[in-house]
């Protein structure tokens, strides 16, 4: 049965060094499930929304215990094909001080990453959808899930849905198969009503070059993602707003984080950025913030309260261990709103 929120994307273990160790120097590591879009799907499940997940998982043992913490959280995965080999893993060495977290990839042959395109049967699958997302993680897995991505995209937005594409641009998987990200992710973006993008994603996708005048560090960042914005309106008319977190970094557990919002009318909306320190872990924070605006949006929110939410949610996510965002929407409002952080008796 369809449900109103659909996300498509791979189910992951993350594989992750105890404590700030670097890889392997104990030889244990911390399990926990993630991927993009099932912790998108995660976060607004727990907010309330009728979410599920597509895509294929390991028709093993590792891939039923995946599903099986999604439908824990409340994340619809009877419609989730099985299919011989392996899961998707990454292994994380958490960074401390000055020295920055690690992420490798080991993905390359899993299940959902060989998935042929016209195994999903999309018009079925996203019939009565409301929202469908989807990341540059997918397509940049290789030819066979960027075309399951179009597809996808095309058919949610033919449907009526609203299609929403986060950027997550992500060079070490471009590159394990000599991918072209710009051409691909043109023809998804082509397809999306709302975009979670910065001013770095919008030039792969226009094939600008990374060095140029926009990307100057004595660039405002809010002029510089507005210029951005303007150029991406331009070239994709389906695109209603474009949408990204502004963080600043001190060291691994010190950072700033903002949002802004670029609507096609011409409105930039600003969420000023809040402190964040003694950070627990980052990983899955933008995806908390594309469920937060999403949440927004979908509950009738104006443009600057669902960016504001977004970026509660986000930060939230970064006092929370694992790649999924466990708050609820009374928890996110609280923070909104600036409540005391007294102990909840």
């Amino acid at each position: 049965m369809p449900h109103p929120v659909a996300c498509f994307g791979e189910l992951l273990l993350r594989l992750s060094a105890p404590g700030r160790e670097r890889l392997l120097q104990h030889p244990a590591f911390d399990v926990h499930v993630g991927g993009a879009e099932a912790n998108v799907a995660v976060s607004l499940a727990r907010f309330g929304h009728d979410a599920e997940l597509l895509g294929t998982v390991a028709d093993n043992a590792l891939g039923e215990a995946a599903l099986g913490e999604l439908r824990r959280h409340g994340v619809h995965v009877e419609r989730m094909r099985r299919a011989p080999g392996r899961m998707g893993l990454y292994f994380l060495s958490q960074g401390a001080g000055l020295r920055p977290s690690e992420v490798l990839y080991d993905r390359a042959g899993s299940a959902f990453a060989t998935t042929p395109a016209h195994a999903y049967d999309w018009p079925r699958l996203l019939q009565g959808t409301r929202l469908f997302h989807v990341s540059g993680v997918t397509p940049a897995l290789g030819q066979a899930t960027a075309d399951a991505a179009i597809d996808a995209a095309r058919a949610a937005r033919e449907a009526g849905a609203l299609v929403s594409f986060d950027g997550n641009f992500r060079a070490k998987l471009w590159a394990a198969w000599d991918g072209d990200p710009a051409t691909i992710l043109r023809a998804l973006i082509g397809e999306a009503a709302l975009a979670f993008a910065d001013h770095r994603d919008i030039a792969v996708v226009l094939g600008e070059d990374g060095g140029d005048a926009h990307d100057a560090e004595f660039v405002e960042p809010g002029a510089r993602f507005a210029s951005a914005a303007a150029r991406a309106f331009n070239a994709f008319p389906r695109l209603q707003r474009i949408v990204t977190t502004v963080r600043t970094q001190h060291s691994v557990d010190d950072h700033g984080l903002g949002a802004l919002m670029a609507t096609r009318d011409g409105a930039l909306h600003v969420a000023p950025a809040r402190a964040l320190q003694g950070i627990v872990d980052r990983i899955g924070a933008g995806d908390a913030f594309a469920a937060g605006v999403l949440h927004g949006l979908l509950t009738g929110m104006h443009d600057g309260d669902s960016l504001a939410f977004g970026l509660a949610a986000a930060c939230l996510k970064h006092s929370q261990p694992g790649d999924f965002h466990l708050s609820d929407v009374e928890d996110v409002q609280a923070l909104v709103r600036n409540d005391r952080l007294d102990v909840k008796r």
